[in-house]
């Protein structure tokens, strides 16, 4: 049986002070989200909406939830108040639809940019360009229920190490080029980067979260 509460343990001995670990439960049974509850852990990751709101009622109050798959505009309305953050942001006509659900709800959603800078073309987000054109034209200024916290991305599905560090080193740099142009947003201090092959590369390029699903709860359980 995989050792949920000792995989933890393994992995934050790994982190830096101020690196947060999202523990990846897409695809997992509550039974197992609570075990790594019981180790200690309070941020949980949720792919698909509808797990997600499934898996809220029956998790205690004080876990934080982030939504890290591509959201899609019809279920927006949904997630709306579940959530500590959405971590895939990828247009700005998402973007618009979640500031706008959230002001009608009269609740703030805390959310990140998803940049796309990986060789594959079937990840969603800005590209680097279209981030730093979004925020030199200050087109945030008209969001009303959104705190734009950071930014969110994935290197190159591959084995060479070079290439992943290479991508996490751009996302990074792009954070940085962001808080540059726009030094009037306040919290934008969010790199969310590394996942359970690769976070200590990512951690080594400046990532501030970390998503970590196999490597805590074993394969995923379809």
């Amino acid at each position: 049986m995989n050792n949920i509460a000792a995989n933890l343990e393994r992995i934050r001995a790994t982190l830096p002070a101020g690196v947060e670990l999202v523990a990846v439960s897409k695809f997992h049974p509550v039974e197992a989200l609570r075990q790594a509850y019981d180790a200690g852990q309070r941020i949980f990751g949720e792919s698909r909406v509808q797990e997600l709101t499934a898996k809220v009622p029956q998790m205690p109050a004080d876990v934080r939830w982030h939504f890290i798959g591509h959201l899609q505009t019809n279920k927006v309305r949904q997630l709306i108040g579940l959530t500590s953050l959405i971590e895939s942001v990828d247009s700005e006509r998402l973007l618009e639809l979640i500031d706008r659900a959230s002001a009608e709800r009269g609740v703030v959603t805390r959310v990140l940019m998803q940049v796309h800078v990986a060789a594959e073309e079937t990840k969603f987000g800005f590209s680097p360009d279209e981030l730093a054109d979004y925020f030199a034209a200050r087109r945030y200024e008209s969001l009303q229920a959104t705190h734009l916290c950071g930014i969110m991305g994935m290197a190159t599905n591959t084995d060479d190490a070079a290439r992943v560090q290479a991508d996490f080193e751009a996302i990074a740099s792009l954070h940085a080029r962001i808080k540059a142009m726009c030094p009037d947003l306040r919290g934008f201090d969010t790199i969310s980067m590394g996942m359970s092959d690769d976070y200590l590369l990512a951690v080594r390029a400046g990532s501030t979260l970390v998503r970590v699903g196999t490597a805590i709860f074993g394969p995923r359980q379809y």
